[in-house]
């Protein structure tokens, strides 16, 4: 019985290395999550402060914008806003010249349109891929393609395309230009209705 109990002790060497194997990787995985929820609750922190800057920045821009429209008309002129720096391309299934749209995204340096994009969920994946450009969230994105700021090009590339559906309601003459009653053309800020009505 003593030399059974004996023989039943031993642990073979591997054994052995497989646990401590074990422990090592858990120790260090509990060490990564601590790590992570650290780092998570700082940008949380950042994230909200950013988001406030921007909403403040837009707010007083528009209020800028008022501003100025109001001083023109006091003085009898009129406020002409300064040329967009942003172009939403919406193709239409179908329309034959759709080179012509391609050259216009290159002209205008939006960069180019590859393949090889990943789908947006949450801020880890913004952060993943454009935190060394200082974008970190998805307010940071918007708020760089919006104003068209300095890595504007990377953010752009990092988005996935997407798909918009037939709009509701339909669409009107594609042929004439949206100022003469059409749908085809520059809107301007009334892009975000179209957008709306596609989504």
């Amino acid at each position: 019985m003593a030399e059974e109990a004996k023989v039943a002790a031993i642990v073979p060497e591997s054994v052995l290395k497989k646990r401590k194997r074990n422990d090592e990787w858990a120790l260090a995985k509990t060490q990564a999550t601590v790590a992570q929820k650290k780092k998570s609750a700082e940008n949380r922190k950042i994230i909200f402060k950013r988001a406030e800057q921007y909403a403040k920045e837009y707010k007083d821009q528009e209020r800028e914008l008022i501003r100025l429209k109001r001083e023109a008309k006091l003085k009898g002129g009129f406020y002409v806003s300064p040329e967009a720096k942003l172009l939403f391309i919406v193709r239409i299934r179908g329309y034959p010249n759709l080179k012509s749209v391609k050259e216009l995204i290159y002209k205008r340096g939006f960069g180019k349109l590859d393949k090889q994009r990943i789908p947006l969920t949450d801020n880890a994946i913004v952060e993943q891929g454009l935190g060394k450009f200082g974008i970190i969230c998805v307010e940071d994105l918007i708020h760089e393609i919006m104003t068209v700021g300095p890595h504007f090009k990377e953010a752009n590339n990092f988005l996935w395309p997407f798909k918009l559906s037939a709009p509701l309601g339909g669409l009107k003459k594609k042929r004439n230009h949206y100022v003469e009653g059409g749908d085809a053309g520059n809107r301007e800020d009334y892009i975000n209705e179209l957008i709306r009505r596609m989504n």
